[in-house]
């Protein structure tokens, strides 16, 4: 697994707006702590155009190379740890462009 690779993921039920259920996400985390840790640091996606009226959201548009069939969202302001187990699928890559704009938004949100 490596930063930028789109999965299917299964994401447990959480508390409040947390997204939830199956849905694609970003791994935002390196390759060599994904190979050493049991959760996976997650940038999860919607198809709900409208979240884009939050900070830390960034437009990722289908490709072949992502496997998207859908405009999504990224929800980098849900960035969540979640545990291998829940990982399915993988659907392909997003971009260098959609990385760049999620660690800008990461940084927009975390005040860096």
């Amino acid at each position: 697994m490596n930063v930028g690779d789109l999965f299917w993921v299964e994401f447990p039920a959480g508390a409040g707006r947390a997204q939830a259920g199956r849905r694609p996400a970003i791994v935002a985390q390196a390759t060599t702590a994904s190979a050493s840790l049991p959760a996976l640091l997650l940038v999860p996606l919607t198809t709900q155009l409208d979240a884009l009226r939050f900070p830390g959201t960034v437009l990722v548009e289908p490709s072949p190379a992502n496997g998207l069939r859908r405009p999504s969202v990224a929800l980098v302001f849900q960035l969540a740890a979640v545990d291998k187990r829940f990982l399915g699928s993988r659907l392909g890559r997003v971009s260098d462009a959609v990385m760049a704009g999620i660690w800008s938004a990461l940084d927009e949100v975390m005040g860096r």
